[in-house]
């Protein structure tokens, strides 16, 4: 299958470049998975569109403030004369890397702006004048990647006083004061993601109250969105795009409540695909469990997957030729999933983060 296959027109002027003025108010489309029919909401609709007793998962991953900037550190050995860069550095940190030789918390993998021409052995002054250097990584496999050495442990307030929002490159502005509350989830808690679970911004307490009024049990699971969920599909044939990993934790009440919902053929509906990689990652198939705690995934689930836990998803829409657009199209079918796009198209509504929902379902 190639990737191409996955590609649709887009006009930019439907790219969401900032959040609906109130948190939820935005259009909802609701598409049939099976049939490909279409309908037309708002999210205010949601749990009218919901069955009674249906077990909603929503991932509760935070999002660090993981965009830096730093000036590189003038390097002595140069011979005397040679230019040194005075232009600041862009990181995107992704995550903490356990390397036996260096203290806990020092060593960080990142994405890098310009990064060929930040070398092993340059080091980098943040704003509070910690410094970093990049060191080799073997397993840094494409060429974007750094690995950081940092001259102290870095916690979280470290990123809180230095980081920025990481907006993704298709929002065309710095972040501003109102990204700090609405790039979150309301019901973000673990603290690790390089991008938000998109599905979860549209979701309000009212609405969470509603659902819940309505008998839909919800639960949570974590995964920290990195660059299994982000990077572009660079390659021709869909099969041969590598996913990298992506750290998840699922709670004994989160599997229980899932194992249970199985049991009894209650609908499980995962709210964004952060969630259904999770769920689907973690369950076993032949023992009908979902395995619990701290684990890793790097699944790719495109056209020919067979779900084995989630029944509806509740999703953002997605940027051409992506794994998320894969996924969709696995899930809701291709040929259904790209004449919803068309529609969506039509119809004005407003892609990717920041942009509106479609919950995928059956009728």
């Amino acid at each position: 299958m190639k990737t191409k296959d996955f590609y649709f027109d887009l006009p930019e002027s439907l790219i969401a470049q900032h959040p609906s003025v109130e948190r939820g108010n935005d259009k909802l489309m609701k598409l049939d998975r099976y049939s490909g029919k279409t309908e037309d909401f708002m999210m205010e609709n949601l749990p009218d569109l919901i069955k009674s007793g249906t077990v909603m998962v929503f991932n509760n991953s935070r999002v660090r403030r993981s965009r830096l900037y730093a000036m590189p550190i003038a390097n002595e050995n140069l011979p005397k004369g040679a230019e040194q860069s005075s232009k600041e550095v862009e990181f995107l940190i992704l995550e903490n890397l356990d390397f036996k030789n260096f203290a806990p918390r020092t060593v960080w993998k990142s994405m890098t702006r310009n990064a060929k021409k930040q070398k092993a052995g340059k080091q980098f002054r943040f704003n509070d004048g910690s410094v970093a250097k990049i060191i080799e990584n073997p397993q840094d496999d494409f060429t974007e990647f750094r690995t950081l050495l940092f001259d102290h442990a870095l916690d979280e307030n470290w990123f809180e006083r230095n980081g920025h929002i990481p907006l993704p490159p298709y929002i065309k502005r710095e972040d501003i004061d109102e990204d700090a509350e609405r790039y979150q989830t309301i019901y973000a808690k673990e603290t690790g993601s390089a991008a938000a679970p998109t599905a979860g911004l549209h979701f309000t307490e009212k609405m969470l109250e509603r659902l819940k009024a309505k008998n839909i049990e919800i639960v949570y699971v974590t995964l920290h969105v990195g660059l299994g969920t982000f990077l572009p599909v660079r390659t021709n044939n869909i099969e041969d795009h590598k996913m990298h990993k992506e750290h998840f934790f699922v709670s004994d009440k989160t599997a229980y409540t899932i194992e249970k919902a199985k049991k009894e053929k209650k609908p499980v509906l995962a709210v964004g695909t952060t969630s259904l990689r999770t769920l689907e990652s973690a369950w076993n198939a032949e023992k009908n469990i979902l395995k619990r705690g701290e684990q890793d995934t790097s699944i790719f689930i495109y056209p020919g997957y067979e779900f084995k836990v989630v029944d509806s998803l509740f999703t953002n829409f997605h940027t051409p030729e992506s794994t998320l657009m894969m996924l969709v199209s696995a899930f809701a079918g291709k040929d259904n999933i790209m004449a919803a796009y068309k529609k969506a198209v039509q119809h004005n509504y407003r892609f990717f983060s920041y942009g509106d929902a479609m919950l995928i379902s059956k009728n």
